[in-house]
């Protein structure tokens, strides 16, 4: 049974089945607790519900059964906006996909973040270099993203996600368009995240990824199972 007090996340037999003809049982009662600190990899084929566990830690979706945790916070009970608030405030996202806004420096790509959280504008700017500054890219910071490498946007990406500080950074497939190399240098600075105390989890398909993180879980069919 998950520890909810102690636990960054705690879910306690959590579902999730889509209305579909016939019903998707896309999660089938999950207990996971990720502590603090933690830096775990979820794996597991396509359709073997990564995305919807993502979606349901990362206050995206709900779950259909069960109980969600955050911080201590019972999920399930926030109304939408709560939740929305919530995560904005304490949840970082990094995608396959960068989502940088091609016009916009690599400077206002990070400090949109704060634009979309309405946070005050006070502070911005150094919020935003200090972010790129864990991530290596100050140098970077007055270049447009299509003058960047694919690694260098994934980077802005991560900047752009740690604005604020949030509890617990959630990326999903953030090699998936990269190579090998490059894909290296990503998880790299992830360790290195880590070991300034982020709690980390990423999905992804490829074992080798998952090899990188501290701690390693495996779906399939919706149903969980801790990889030793």
């Amino acid at each position: 049974m998950p520890d909810a007090s102690h636990a960054v996340v705690a879910l306690e037999g959590v579902g999730r089945v889509y209305p579909t003809d016939p019903p998707v049982n896309a999660l089938v009662d999950v207990d996971l607790s990720i502590a603090a600190g933690d830096w775990m990899a979820v794996e597991g084929p396509s359709g073997s519900g990564k995305s919807t566990l993502l979606n349901v830690v990362g206050c995206l979706d709900s779950p259909t059964s069960g109980t969600y945790w955050f911080e201590g916070i019972d999920v399930s009970d926030l109304t939408d906006r709560e939740r929305t608030g919530l995560r904005s405030r304490r949840i970082g996202f990094v995608f396959q996909s960068f989502h940088l806004l091609r016009y916009r420096t690599v400077l206002e790509n990070v400090m949109m973040a704060e634009v979309y959280r309405r946070h005050s504008r006070g502070g911005r700017k150094e919020r935003a270099l200090a972010a790129l500054d864990r991530v290596g890219l100050t140098p970077r910071s007055d270049f447009l993203p299509m003058h960047l490498s694919g690694g260098e946007q994934q980077r802005v990406a991560i900047a752009r996600a740690l604005l604020g500080s949030p509890g617990l950074l959630l990326a999903d497939e953030p090699t998936g368009n990269l190579d090998s190399a490059t894909s290296a240098r990503i998880l790299d600075l992830f360790d290195g995240l880590h070991g300034e105390g982020l709690t980390i989890v990423m999905i992804t398909h490829d074992p080798e990824v998952a090899r990188r993180a501290h701690r390693r879980i495996h779906l399939r069919d919706g149903r969980l199972e801790e990889v030793r």
